[in-house]
Order: structure tokens, then C-alpha cells, then sequence
């Protein structure tokens, strides 16, 4: 498996633009940054846990003894073949590998440096989200229409296996397509903007096109197997909630549609935080009724209620500009300060807006 790993990083690395000596010793200095962050859940057959119930977790998307620590006893016990003793027997054996008590700030400050920042292709862009689009988070882009979400998603998925050196992520990317948007000849013009083999980049994407809420649960219940067996920089989904606005219909089903949603939504935080990868989720927009009565400047705003607007990590309203100009605003985020910038979408992907 971490021969895949490196194999991946040195085929990402082959292809990008040539980068001197200094460089290159630094990205030899960077392989521990590549080595897996988590415990695999292969482990637990060293603590008694038989290898029948270890393929019975795996296939329930528990891949990592976090997510074991992480899962409901509820959850467990939903799974064929696990019983009472035995999600007893493999919370115990989880325990001694990984520990879920308290740690001090000053740890959590060390963890937060093995935090990987994946450029957006414009430097203003960068500058407003600190660095770039983050991992062990959620970042969420929502707007109207032909704002640049999808634009940026596909910038994304280029930008995520360049060096770090470049602002990218080193590694693959997953995108889950819920509208049919993938577009390969976007991820060809954008591979040539950066100089990137594309048929290259296109084998490491990999894309899972989603028609129900049911079938976007199995995709995101896939990842963490996919993100085991080799090194994952991004998880795309565009967009989120296109498939339960289909599904879940009227007020009369709102309340299960949340519900069914925080579950999705706490997977997908999960999967972020175990392996270290950057999420980004498209979301659309609804007119606010009632906006027009505090005279609000723009009545739009993002669908999914709380639930979404908790799960979230970083929030961004997306608007257009002038001609193929759109505005960002931070929306919400726990450590950048409000502001908005100006970009631009181009041929080559996401770029700085020119006059």
C-alpha cells in the first residue's frame, strides 16, 4: 500500500513543471508528511478481533480504528453479523489503539500543522481563504447558476495532485457527480494551464455519478476504502443537495430529509478528518420570501437549513460579476474574517480577474 502511495506521488510529480534542486530535495524531505496518518483497521485482528468481522466493518465503510471509535453502537449493531458482545469486544480492542479522551490545545496546534492548503488557481482567491481550500474540514461553495462552482470543483481536481510546492495536495482526487456536471475536456484545458500530463490527471480522478440520496450514502460509504488504498487529496461532491431535493419533497418529509442529511453529512466529516483530505461541496440557492421585509440587499440564500450550515467548515457565497468576473464572500468560517474577492473563469480554469 505505501508503495502505491509513493508510486502516485512520483506520477503526479513527473508530470509537473520542472522545479529546481531546492525543490526537489524539499519534496524528499516531505515523504513523512505522505506516510498515513491514521491506524488501519487491520490492526484490531492483533487485539482478538477475528479477520471474518474486520470484512464485515470494512464493508460498512469502517476502514480506520477511528471511524470504529467514531461510530454509534446503534450503528454497529445495524451491521449483519455484528452482535451486542461482539461491538463490545471491538470497541474495547479500538481503545488500545486509538484514545478519543482529552488532549491539550497545544496538541490540537500540532495536528493542525499536517494541514494540507489546495490552491484555487487564483491568488486572490488563496489570500481571502488563507492559503487555499483546507483539509480536515469542510468547504462549502454555494450560489446561483453559473456563479463558478462547478468551474472551481474541476480547478480543483487539477490543482489537488500538483506538488506542494505549487499549492496543490499530492494526491487523487474523489468526485461524487450529482447533476451530471464532470466535464473531462475542462480537466484537459486545465491540465494544460499547468502544464500537467491530462490523461495522467484524468486517471486520478475518480468519479461516481450519484442519482439518489441512497446511492450518494454508498459513494461516500466507498471512499474510505478507495482513500485506504491509496493517497487521496480532495473529495468533490456538486452538489450536495440536488438528490434530496428530488427525494424528499413538501414539508411533510422535511423532518426525515435533515435527518437523513446530518448522517450524510457526519460521514463525510469523518472520512475529512481520518485521512487528512479537503472536501468540497457545491450547494444551491433559494429566494427567501421574507428577506424583501428587512429590505435585505441580496434575498438569496443557501438550501439545506442548519443541519448544512453546522456540518460546514468554511462557507462561501458565490455571485457573478462582470462579464465572466465573480464575486466571493466568506460566508461563515470559524478562523477567516469576513471579506470577498474578485476572480475570474478562464479557459485554463479558476485565474485572477484582469480589468
Amino acid at each position: 500500500m505505501k508503495q502505491a502511495k509513493k508510486q502516485q506521488q512520483t506520477q503526479v510529480q513527473q508530470h509537473a513543471p520542472l522545479a529546481d534542486a531546492e525543490t526537489q530535495l524539499s519534496g524528499q524531505d516531505d515523504e513523512m508528511d505522505m506516510e498515513p496518518a491514521y491506524n488501519e483497521i487491520d490492526r484490531l485482528e492483533q487485539h482478538g478481533i477475528n479477520a471474518a468481522d474486520i470484512g464485515k466493518l470494512k464493508t460498512a465503510g469502517l476502514c480506520t480504528v477511528l471511524a470504529v471509535l467514531m461510530c454509534t453502537k446503534k450503528e454497529m449493531l445495524n451491521i449483519k453479523g455484528i452482535t451486542d458482545q461482539k461491538a463490545e469486544k471491538i470497541y474495547e480492542a479500538a481503545s488500545k489503539i486509538e484514545t478519543m479522551g482529552y488532549v491539550s490545545g497545544l496538541q490540537i496546534l500540532e495536528k493542525r500543522k499536517k494541514i494540507k492548503k489546495i490552491t484555487t488557481g487564483s491568488r486572490q482567491f488563496d489570500m481571502l481563504l488563507q492559503g487555499g481550500v483546507e483539509s480536515q474540514g469542510i468547504t462549502e461553495a454555494f450560489g446561483e447558476f453559473r456563479t463558478g462552482k462547478t468551474q472551481l470543483a474541476h480547478t480543483l481536481c487539477v490543482t489537488a495532485q500538483l506538488p506542494k510546492s505549487q499549492g496543490g495536495g499530492e494526491g487523487k482526487v474523489l468526485y461524487i457527480d450529482t447533476e451530471n456536471t464532470f466535464r473531462p475536456e475542462r480537466i484537459k484545458q486545465i491540465s494544460q494551464r499547468y502544464q500537467v500530463d491530462p490523461q495522467e490527471v484524468l486517471n486520478n480522478i475518480m468519479v461516481g455519478r450519484s442519482f439518489t440520496v441512497d446511492s450518494l450514502s454508498t459513494l461516500i460509504t466507498q471512499a474510505a476504502g478507495a482513500m485506504v488504498e491509496e493517497q487521496f487529496a480532495l473529495m468533490i461532491i456538486d452538489s450536495i443537495m440536488a438528490p434530496f431535493r428530488v427525494d424528499y419533497s413538501g414539508r411533510g418529509e422535511l423532518s426525515e430529509r435533515q435527518q437523513v442529511l446530518g448522517k450524510v453529512l457526519s460521514k463525510i466529516q469523518k472520512i475529512s478528518e481520518q485521512f487528512n483530505i479537503a472536501v468540497f461541496m457545491s450547494n444551491q440557492v433559494m429566494a427567501d420570501p421574507g428577506a424583501g421585509m428587512t429590505y435585505a440587499a441580496d434575498p438569496k440564500k443557501p438550501i439545506g437549513g442548519n443541519i448544512l450550515a453546522h456540518a460546514s467548515t468554511t462557507r462561501l457565497y458565490l455571485r457573478k460579476g462582470k462579464g465572466e468576473q465573480r464575486v466571493c464572500k466568506i460566508f461563515d468560517s470559524p478562523s477567516i474574517p469576513e471579506g470577498e474577492c474578485i476572480f475570474q473563469i478562464s479557459e485554463g480554469g479558476i485565474i485572477d480577474a484582469t480589468d
